[in-house]
């Protein structure tokens, strides 16, 4: 039987981890797909297993490339952002994957804040609101206050979509989309490191920017094989919309955050945005898209545990209760808010709903209730993360 020849993508979330192979159609035709338990920091809080990761990605693919049912071509990566893999000079990590959520002490943020012009102009010249640790430039900077002597051993920082294709290509790079994403790393007026980024002395850990369709040719698992720079997933979940879409439209991702994306709204940041909560990512051709987001399927779980305790009935259950779409409906009104945040300055006539949210009935009807004028439609596009990262390369 003849190999079918596939582009395979490591997927990495925060919460499952995955290996994909699309064939030459863009369709799916194998899925890996694993839970990986979390470990601690030498504080103690929960972070990403890097060893048990490194191991996931090199077997999952080094196994798909090796399967006589496939012949793998081309190698990319997407994954979650706002994290750094610090490596010594023989490309080890030096610290724990430290997660985004972990609180970021204040008085070193005031003390950032104060030295950099304050927080609104930082956050405004960066596209961010301020956000602690999801900051993730502020994460290299807290290691330099709190641990010089680890970061003077610092090699390069790595974004976390361009360790994971060290780990394949052996090459060190930066791409932009990981960079444009709430780091307060990139001067949004320049299109360049911010001043405090080479004022100290981080831009010098940070190997060269690269277009995320440079590929190059490597031998993977006794075979040749061209491989990408990867990508941040939001912007690469774009990429497939962008590319078959006809009209402007706005795309929610939905999960543990639902992530509004207006890659039509170009008018800059103000700070009333900011305010709110909206910040802008990068595309891959460096083009801004200006985002909201609230924690939305953090809100929805939350409040199905809450409801299933209340009224003494298993989870599986709460869907069929009257108390369900009142929860619903909360959740949709705060969504409204979210998507009004980014459209103002460019009203659409579609919105598409992608993740966990485009399968729940009740929430694709009452987003459709609470925009009568829009077309409402849950993508037709699967696994749109690892998808955008295969056709980045087509």
């Amino acid at each position: 039987m003849k190999s079918i020849p596939v582009t395979a993508i490591a997927d990495i979330g925060k919460s499952n981890k995955k290996i994909l192979l699309f064939d030459e159609q863009h369709q799916l035709v194998f899925e890996n797909v694993v839970h990986l338990p979390e470990v601690t920091d030498e504080d103690g809080f929960p972070c990403e297993d890097l060893v048990a990761l490194k191991h996931f990605v090199i077997e999952g693919l080094a196994s798909v490339v090796t399967d006589h049912r496939f012949e793998v071509n081309v190698i990319n990566f997407s994954t979650y952002g706002a994290s750094f893999v610090h490596l010594d000079a023989q490309g080890n990590p030096l610290t724990p994957l430290y997660n985004y959520l972990k609180p970021f002490p204040e008085q070193l943020q005031d003390e950032f804040y104060d030295r950099y012009g304050g927080r609104e102009e930082l956050a405004r010249i960066t596209a961010s609101p301020v956000l602690g640790s999801l900051n993730s430039g502020l994460q290299l900077y807290r290691i330099k206050k709190e641990m010089p002597d680890l970061f003077s051993a610092i090699h390069c920082s790595l974004h976390l979509p361009q360790y994971i294709a060290f780990l394949i290509s052996g090459l060190q790079q930066t791409e932009i989309t990981s960079v444009g994403c709430h780091t307060h790393l990139w001067d949004f007026d320049h299109h360049r490191y911010h001043d405090w980024v080479v004022d100290e002395g981080l831009a010098n850990l940070f190997p060269p920017i690269v277009n995320a369709h440079q590929t190059t040719s490597i031998e993977f698992a006794g075979k040749q094989v061209i491989c990408g720079t990867g990508l941040h997933d939001s912007s690469a979940a774009l990429i497939p919309h962008l590319l078959q879409e006809q009209e402007p439209f706005l795309l929610l991702s939905t999960g543990t955050w639902c992530i509004a994306l207006n890659p039509f709204n170009h008018a800059p940041l103000t700070q009333d945005q900011l305010q709110k909560d909206c910040l802008c990512y990068l595309q891959y051709t460096g083009v801004p898209v200006k985002a909201s987001r609230f924690f939305g399927g953090y809100f929805h779980e939350q409040g199905i545990t809450a409801l299933a305790d209340r009224l003494s009935i298993p989870k599986n259950k709460v869907y069929e209760r009257e108390e369900y779409r009142q929860l619903m409906q909360q959740l949709i009104d705060d969504q409204v808010k979210c998507i009004a945040h980014i459209e103002a300055e460019s009203p659409l006539s579609t919105i598409i709903v992608d993740g966990g949210f485009s399968t729940n009935s009740l929430f694709m009807k009452l987003l459709s209730e609470a925009f009568p004028a829009k077309k409402i439609k849950a993508s037709a596009i699967h696994q749109g993360t690892a998808l955008g990262a295969a056709m980045v390369l087509s």
